[in-house]
């Protein structure tokens, strides 16, 4: 009897002859990409280092599309961006110590925000590794050590036969559901050594699907059956599970509310009768949750800002599908379902009886936004609202938009309509900054059909001004909006609020939260990249004009921009 697994797929004497002779000239680093290549990689990213140049050696042989960044943690959230819009593992190239480490705020970025990125640095000669201090160039004890606790896997290499299985063992990694970054080093003396082994044809690495229970559905389609006002949180499983069409349906089959965290913008249409929007920072938005006797959490792990910073009291039955098992019940009780979200909201469609319209539901719906548009006009705050519409008619549609961690951007998370599912992203995962330009210029690369826009207030900026050079030479089509406030303008704010004064206020030589900056028009212009400054009257009309120009951009918006006020604090 023959089994499945038992197969063998035969070589072709085509296939036979060529691994019987090798081209000439391979070295360790050329199985590193044609195991990339066999995958279906075909753009990485990275920045070379004396450890690696093996890897960039190699990439000479071969059809890889090779975007160097200036700073490796740029480099990282460039990959991040390109996971996010393709959906495919990204390859992030990386040198030894330093540059490693350097990637590491990125890399968090791209697990909290589930972004596949495949990492492969190279490591010291194999002689070094296990411990002691050899005194190599970028030596570390123990190199991997500083990244098990922010990837999903670590995978180390010692011989070149060891390559392409360690490659494609963590590209099923960072593809099986919940996507993450993952790490792969080399050391250097096997990326350079010459390799007698056949070039590496093609690569199995087929993600593995996260199936759910169907005893747990059952029980879910049950209790949301019989709910008398049932209600949706979408996360941002919902978006990278590409699951909006199935939770729209589900939504309708309910008649249940659907509210989007700040990491699932684009998972629900804003402009539907169901659709709660994002107002997750609102009393009103909180108290309507608490009130659902049945609460769906889909691709959420119903985190600090999600909860309206544990604020939230969930009155009813809670069910949550979530693909990280580690987030699933972390924050509260629920029928807890580990299965990826549109595997999940599939089985429950299937199930699942139909509600008969509720006229009540939309009406409720409207009734909530309505008390979330009245708190926020009583606070006046046209300013802030008429940028943020601004930026919205001057966008197109379907081109993506990435946040740095910004006033603006935070009423983005809340106000912004992204049109359409996987456009919208920002570093809300993990907080870092720096991440809006760089993650721009890894969509550009994903997907050259639209123009992109990055926002970033001043502070971030300088954290990745070097990749006005890395645009200009790819000639990426994304504009820059920087809202230039002469500081960290939410720090000044939680200071202010917090201890009556920054700290700038206090002393003039202590300026934390105020910062001397460049004349930014004229640093772009420096780099070859045009720029302009603008007004909050003619925002509208500059940003317009500069997305539908080719190449990149920069547009400077002095401004000085203020948060609504939170409602988990009285």
């Amino acid at each position: 009897m023959t089994h499945d697994h038992d197969l063998v797929l035969r070589p072709t004497k085509a296939q036979t002859s060529a691994a019987l002779n090798p081209p000439l000239g391979r070295i360790g680093g050329d199985l590193v990409v044609e195991t990339l290549s066999g995958l279906g990689a075909t753009t990485v990213f990275g920045l070379p280092g004396q450890h690696a140049l093996g890897l960039f050696d190699a990439l000479r042989r071969s059809s890889l599309r090779y975007i160097g960044l200036r700073v490796e943690n740029n480099a990282g959230f460039a990959a991040d961006a390109y996971g996010r819009i393709t959906g495919e593992a990204a390859p992030l190239l990386l040198s030894t110590g330093p540059g490693a480490l350097t990637s590491l705020a990125a890399l968090q970025e791209a697990a909290a925000a589930s972004a596949p990125v495949l990492a492969i640095s190279s490591q010291i000669p194999t002689a070094g590794l296990g411990g002691g201090r050899h005194g190599y160039l970028h030596e570390l004890p123990d190199q991997a050590a500083s990244f098990r606790g922010v990837v999903k896997s670590v995978h180390t290499v010692r011989t070149q036969s060891q390559i392409p299985s360690a490659i494609a063992a963590a590209w099923q990694s960072a593809l099986t559901a919940p996507h993450g970054p993952v790490w792969v080093e080399i050391p250097q003396d096997v990326l350079l050594a010459e390799t007698q082994l056949p070039e590496v044809t093609a690569a199995d690495a087929t993600p593995e699907e996260l199936v759910p229970r169907p005893e747990l559905t059952a029980v879910a389609a049950h209790l949301l059956s019989g709910a008398a006002r049932p209600a949706i949180i979408a996360g941002g499983g919902v978006v990278r599970a590409d699951a909006s069409g199935k939770l729209r349906a589900l939504a309708e089959r309910l008649q249940a509310p659907v509210v989007t965290t700040f990491g699932g913008k684009g998972a629900f249409p804003w402009e539907h009768p169901l659709s709660l929007q994002s107002w997750l920072e609102d009393r009103h938005t909180t108290d309507f949750l608490e009130d659902a006797d049945v609460l769906l959490v889909v691709g959420s792990g119903l985190g600090e800002m999600s909860s309206n910073y544990r604020t939230f009291k969930p009155r009813g039955r809670l069910i949550q599908i979530e693909a990280d098992l580690g987030k699933l019940e972390s924050n509260y009780p629920a029928l807890g379902i580990h299965a990826d979200a549109r595997l999940a909201l599939s089985a429950l469609l299937e199930t699942v009886d139909e509600r008969r319209d509720d006229p009540t539901a939309p009406e409720r719906v409207r009734m909530l936004l309505e008390r979330v548009r009245s708190r926020i006009a009583s606070q006046e705050l046209t300013l802030e609202q008429d940028v943020l519409a601004s930026i919205r008619r001057a966008l197109p549609p379907r081109s993506p938009s990435f946040w740095d961690m910004t006033i603006l951007a935070y009423w983005a998370w809340s106000a912004f309509d992204p049109r359409h599912p996987n456009t919208m992203h920002s570093a809300q995962g993990a907080g870092g900054l720096g991440y809006a330009f760089p993650a721009a210029l890894g969509a550009a690369a994903a997907d050259p059909t639209h123009p992109v826009l990055a926002v970033s207030g001043d502070g971030g900026a300088l954290y990745s001004i070097a990749e006005l050079a890395t645009a200009k030479q790819h000639g990426f089509d994304v504009t820059w909006l920087i809202i230039d406030d002469g500081g960290y303008g939410i720090l000044r704010e939680y200071m202010t609020d917090t201890f009556g004064e920054t700290t700038a206020t206090a002393t003039t030589t202590k300026t934390a939260t105020e910062l001397a900056r460049p004349d930014y028009v004229a640093l772009a212009e420096s780099f070859g990249v045009p720029g302009a400054r603008t007004t909050p009257e003619t925002l509208e009309a500059d940003l317009s004009k500069a997305l539908s120009t080719p190449g990149p951009s920069v547009i400077v918006l002095p401004a000085v921009l203020r948060m609504f006020a939170p409602t988990h604090l009285g």
